[in-house]
């Protein structure tokens, strides 16, 4: 298990690479020159390339590209091009919020989405089918940034149940920090937990045809046991996969979110942060989702040799 670890760790870093490349060439594609902004329009063409050399745009693009490489192996994220302020210290501010956000929906998609799809495999053709597809069209149908105007004009504004925008840390009121996260949270996680019950109920719908199921039945084990020990635990390394694909989607979705409910996050900090053609923030932001995409995916990875024993036999 160790060395497959290793194996994997070493399959990240051209895939860091790849990404590096991609982030870097992708920004520079994108219209408007930092130097202009930063400089307002009454500056002459002077003061705009003198500020083009302090900034360091003057240089070639693959010398930007190995200075940013470099800062990067040394832990340093850069500066801000617009406020001089160093990207680690934005960023210590927008990431806890964000990861906040999608990890409560990742907490609400498997409380809805794993129990929802097993009732439904378990039980096909039922009333908790036809339940689960109603709600999988319907839910799927409905984007993430509408569910939350939904929500938030039926829970905040007619309602009053709940906050309307804001962020309050569970370190300071962890009550209050539930009531500003659970709107934001329930429309984020809900088309994931659509997504999971959808597969959940195919797989386990499949497993509970299958000869084992009948061999555990047929030892007189009860009607719950054989749904958790047997159909669904053989029924999770499908769903755990597409747990860590729907990451890109939640991270995505939470940027919308986060401006919908006016919450501080990663998504404010890159949104403002294309507008002004800061390309310093959004490429370490970006750089950032991408060691997280790939560390949930080395995690997804070894869950699957706790769920299969092959796995780890291979």
């Amino acid at each position: 298990m160790i060395s497959y670890i290793i194996g994997r760790l070493l399959q990240a870093v051209p895939v860091l690479a790849l990404a590096s490349i991609a982030v870097f060439s992708v920004l520079r594609l994108i219209p408007g020159d930092p130097a202009d902004i930063i400089a307002g329009e009454d500056a002459t063409p002077a003061e705009v390339q003198v500020l083009r050399e302090q900034l360091g745009l003057s240089d070639p693009i693959p010398v930007q590209y190995v200075r940013w490489i470099g800062e990067l192996a040394r832990g340093d994220l850069g500066v801000s091009l617009r406020t001089g302020v160093p990207v680690t210290e934005l960023l210590e501010l927008s990431l806890p919020p964000t990861l906040e956000l999608a990890a409560a929906s990742y907490v609400i998609a498997l409380v809805i989405g794993i129990p929802l799809g097993t009732i439904a495999g378990v039980k096909p053709r039922s009333l908790w089918d036809w339940g689960l597809s109603l709600f999988t069209v319907g839910t799927l149908g409905v984007p993430s940034f509408l569910l939350g105007v939904l929500l938030l004009w039926l829970f905040a504004v007619t309602l009053g149940w709940l906050p309307a925008s804001g962020r309050v840390s569970p370190l300071n009121d962890p009550v209050d920090s539930m009531r500003h996260l659970a709107l934001p949270a329930i429309a984020l996680g809900t088309g994931l937990a659509a997504v999971l019950a959808r597969y959940t109920r195919t797989t386990v719908q499949a497993a509970m045809g299958q000869d084992y199921i009948r061999t555990a039945r047929a030892k007189g084990l009860k009607d719950y046991q054989v749904v958790v020990r047997h159909a669904l635990r053989n029924s999770l390394i499908p769903i755990v996969t597409i747990v860590a694909l729907q990451l890109g989607n939640i991270m995505a979705g939470a940027v919308v979110i986060e401006r919908v409910f006016t919450r501080p996050g990663l998504g404010r900090l890159v949104v403002d942060a294309i507008l002004n053609r800061d390309y310093i923030i959004v490429q370490s932001t970006l750089i950032i989702l991408v060691v997280i995409f790939i560390m949930v995916n080395l995690a997804a990875d070894l869950a699957y040799g706790l769920l299969d024993p092959r796995v780890r036999r291979r």
